[in-house]
């Protein structure tokens, strides 16, 4: 892989009760067949991880968020400190293939592509729930049914899984830190806006989905219930509102249009067919998932509707360091969900 660009992947974490599954994760990029130029690991304001994962990792450097707590701020704050040309995300819960830096960069010869995201298998602590639709894997954070099986240019990656080149998310301002997941609140799509903003500032870019650059990601049991999986669906629409509200319904909902139109019915097809085990409990995850998140987009339009003058306030840039080390502008979050998050100046 000569002349391949440098990389950083970055690691973000919040809590010690997924030790085991950070250490996995750390683990398998030391372990890749072509090593990553650097790791780092952000850890999301937990003073107790930061203490255990800076005394017992080696070859990582461990940092603290220094944004808004939340998976959008530590991942800005990854960012900040990558090194490199390319800054690849990897889950604290997820497992990378052994190739899966070598199959990611390799796409980066391609000038256009600005990012490459992968498959993400879901690795189920228990087993797969019977009733549950392989199209609706992305309630886990995992790949679904429907996706490409060949690498294309997609809207926007999972981020379990997913890179780009770190020029192009400084330019774009970075993630969004009104969107995104905070603990264990249920709330994202921070990677899908932000990749809709790279795609309107060049709309030459290609965004690449490489099946091949994949990882395993980690579902606990407590994510394999009814329960859970009828808030994530209703999250996911709570989500899709807010980035509806700041890229525009047409582009923010232009996936989900085909994925009802054609992914969804032929799910029904399937489960439909004789003999299939749990046929009855799938159609009515496919019913309710569906109504979910099609409930929380609707209060989510509801709720931007009715305070859409947030949508226009604006903010100083912050300013990240380069891969030289010089200041460049870097957009934090126009307004945060619950009012003005805290955001510092570096360099």
């Amino acid at each position: 892989m000569n002349g391949a660009p440098t990389l950083s992947v970055v690691v973000c974490a919040y809590t010690v009760d997924r030790w085991d599954d950070l250490r996995a994760a750390i683990g398998s990029v030391h372990a890749q067949d072509h090593p990553a130029d650097e790791i780092v690991l952000v850890i999301d304001h937990c003073q107790e991880l930061y203490e255990l994962a800076s005394t017992s990792l080696s070859g990582v450097r461990v940092i603290p968020n220094h944004e808004s707590k939340g998976l959008s701020g530590a991942r800005n704050t990854g960012v900040a400190a990558a090194r490199c040309e390319v800054v690849a995300f990897l889950d604290d819960d997820a497992a990378a293939d052994p190739d899966w830096t070598e199959r990611m960069l390799e796409r980066y010869d391609d000038p256009d592509v600005v990012g490459v995201g992968g498959l993400v298998r879901p690795w189920w602590g228990t087993r797969r729930p019977v009733w549950f639709p392989q199209e609706f894997d992305w309630v886990v954070g995992c790949s679904y049914r429907g996706l490409p099986e060949q690498p294309a240019p997609v809207r926007n990656f999972i981020g379990a899984n997913m890179s780009f080149r770190r020029a192009e998310v400084v330019s774009a301002g970075g993630f969004r830190t009104d969107l995104g997941r905070v603990g264990t609140r249920p709330l994202g799509c921070e990677e899908t806006e932000l990749c809709l903003r790279i795609a309107a500032r060049r709309p030459d870019a290609v965004l690449l989905y490489e099946p091949a650059t994949a990882v395993r990601h980690h579902v606990p049991e407590t994510r394999t219930t009814w329960a859970y999986f009828r808030s994530r669906c209703y999250a996911e629409g709570l989500s899709k509102a807010l980035v509806a509200r700041h890229s525009g319904s047409r582009a923010a909902l232009a996936s989900e249009r085909t994925y009802l139109r054609s992914t969804i019915p032929q799910a029904f097809v399937r489960a439909l067919r004789p003999r299939r085990p749990g046929a009855l409990r799938t159609l009515a995850a496919l019913t309710a998932g569906v109504c979910a998140t099609v409930a929380g987009y609707v209060v989510g339009r509801i709720h931007s509707l009715s305070s859409g003058s947030a949508a226009h306030r604006t903010q100083p840039p912050l300013e990240l360091p380069d891969t030289d080390g010089a200041p460049v502008p870097f957009w934090g979050s126009p307004y945060a969900l619950r009012g003005w998050g805290h955001h510092g100046r570096r360099g």
